[in-house]
């Protein structure tokens, strides 16, 4: 972010540990001299505005000075708006974490495409949704448990409170992947994700009538193509199906309450992405088992079964497998990703993993799609894209809305600890 500082005549006092504005009569203006120093009683004139390229600790971190004490502090830098420099220079750091997200992009939206075609070729010759979900859920458990104990990956540290309030997450996450299953075993994998889509739009209702939450009118402006779109293409899909497009719209629903009770509940815990999935797996394992034998049973599935490897071959339990390792992967790293990137990017992402796996089953499965139904697809991918921007501007409102409250208050001759203890709380 860049904003230029055009400041009335006004000259700088600083002291000892604060810098106070003071008035002046002379033509003076704001400059890169400004730079708060520790003098005392000497004032510092300026003569050029400046465009400020960063903000940090923002009332939120404590800095000790020379005495030994804790301050709250203030870094603002900036360059006179007659020289030309970066914003910010990209560290090697920097780089290599931007490399780092990207590499766990790529791999989420492969291992996400490879799930949903075996997946699909698993329920068009199994077609037990249920069974096949508790499957996944079975194999990933039991990857994690192997990489624990041979310590792969790092035992996480849990407690008795840690699985309570991962149990409404589990709940939620258990319905939402049955769901989708469910879903996706009637109707085309495409169709299935162009419904899911809409998850933007359930979000959005359900924090509003049911959490109090108020949004932009942007953000509700975004939801009407994606409704829209996801309407068009329900109304022209040619293998429509009721239980198919119900069970994506349960799935939206459900992942929506997933994430609002992982966000509440999961605050302030130290188990990492990968560990915090792989956890949810075997909670909802748990869950998930005896609906599974009640709404199929073992004599459902051994028939089913029996069909398969007849029809199919050997083969199908490669296929079998395989949706099952492959579901947990891409589960796994896109839990991971969170850790590096923030929810708006992660939405942006996911976005992108919806347009990669409804164009490649349209291709491997030879969909059959009407233009109508293509136009219907687009408006709502559009529209999520459109919603994640949309609240990306949001914040990047707040923050100028935030600069201008600082520079108001300085201006007026108030101390910056002043600033922190008002605005901290919306910050």
């Amino acid at each position: 972010m860049i904003s230029t500082l055009k400041q009335p005549s006004l000259q700088f006092l600083a002291q000892k540990h604060s810098f106070l504005p003071r008035s002046s009569s002379s033509s003076t203006k704001f400059t890169s001299e400004m730079a708060p120093k520790r003098l005392d009683s000497k004032r510092i004139t300026v003569s050029k505005p400046l465009h400020i390229s960063s903000l940090e600790n923002f009332g939120l971190v404590k800095k000790r000075d020379k005495s030994g004490e804790f301050k709250r502090k203030i870094e603002c830098k900036a360059y006179e708006a007659d020289k030309s420099k970066p914003i910010e220079e990209k560290t090697p750091s920097e780089v290599s974490r931007r490399v780092k997200i990207g590499i766990y992009f790529a791999t989420w939206w492969f291992l996400n495409v490879i799930f949903n075609i075996y997946n699909k070729k698993v329920l068009n010759a199994f077609p037990y949704p249920w069974l096949t979900s508790t499957l996944s859920l079975a194999t990933g458990s039991l990857m994690m448990l192997i990489s624990w104990i041979t310590g792969v990956a790092e035992t996480p540290k849990t407690d008795l409170q840690f699985w309570k309030t991962l149990f409404p997450v589990a709940v939620a996450h258990t319905i939402g992947h049955v769901a989708a299953t469910v879903s996706m075993s009637k109707v085309a994998v495409s169709f299935t994700h162009i419904i899911k889509s809409g998850e933007p739009a359930f979000s959005v209702l359900v924090s509003r009538f049911l959490l109090g939450e108020t949004f932009p009118p942007g953000v509700y402006m975004s939801l009407i193509p994606i409704i829209g779109g996801c309407a068009l293409t329900a109304l022209t899909e040619l293998n429509f199906n009721m239980i198919g497009f119900m069970g994506a719209m349960i799935s939206n629903l459900a992942f929506v309450f997933r994430n609002i009770f992982s966000k509440r509940g999961m605050k302030g815990k130290s188990v990492g992405g990968m560990n915090y999935y792989a956890c949810l797996s075997m909670l909802s394992l748990l869950i998930l088992t005896p609906f599974a034998i009640a709404m199929e049973g073992p004599q459902m599935w051994t028939a089913g079964w029996e069909k398969a490897i007849s029809q199919i071959g050997t083969q199908f339990i490669w296929w079998m497998a395989a949706q099952s390792v492959f579901y947990h992967l891409y589960n796994q790293v896109s839990y991971m990703s969170l850790d590096q990137i923030s929810p708006l990017t992660f939405s942006i992402g996911n976005t992108m993993k919806r347009i990669s796996v409804i164009v490649s089953s349209i291709i491997i499965f030879r969909t059959p799609v009407q233009p109508i139904n293509a136009l219907g697809a687009a408006i709502a991918i559009l529209g999520t894209f459109l919603y994640s921007q949309v609240l990306t501007w949001s914040l990047y409102e707040l923050k100028k809305i935030v600069l201008t409250i600082l520079m108001a208050i300085v201006l007026k001759g108030k101390t910056v600890r002043k600033l922190d203890e008002r605005t901290i709380n919306v910050l």
